[in-house]
């Protein structure tokens, strides 16, 4: 994702190294995603720890929640609300250490259309991986 122009591209592993010999981008965080993926219904939950490359220090829990029926951000907002809802709920009662932000980017800002697609998932965790770097900086 090339953020300042708002692009999405995509690629395979290489392309870090690639940018690296080229001498035009250097990578300062490198962030590491790990962990499953759950089939519940209609619903698919993905989570994952997040740790810097070469650590073991955990940055973030990340939870990704996808309505399969449903592929417009618009039709499905209301019923992913509510399942966020009852999930940050469940969670407060468990009294457990840190807390729960819900990051949701402007996808029009990136040209990117109501129905969602890998894209938008890019977006998304570009947009959690600043936030996780924002918040190990303060």
């Amino acid at each position: 994702m090339i953020r300042g122009q708002q692009i999405v591209l995509e690629s395979d592993s290489t392309i870090q190294m690639i940018m690296e010999k080229l001498q035009s981008y250097k990578s300062w965080v490198s962030l590491y995603f790990e962990g499953f993926q759950y089939q519940l219904g209609d619903f698919q939950l993905k989570m994952g720890k997040v740790v810097p490359t070469h650590s073991e220090n955990l940055r973030g829990i990340v939870m990704e929640v996808e309505y399969l029926p449903i592929s417009s951000l618009d039709k499905s907002r209301q019923i992913m609300e509510d399942f966020l809802d009852v999930w940050q709920e469940t969670v407060s009662k468990r009294s457990l250490p840190g807390h729960f932000m819900h990051i949701e980017p402007n996808f029009a800002d990136y040209g990117l259309s109501d129905h969602y697609t890998s894209q938008h998932t890019a977006v998304q965790y570009a947009t959690v991986m600043a936030q996780l770097i924002a918040t190990v900086r303060n």
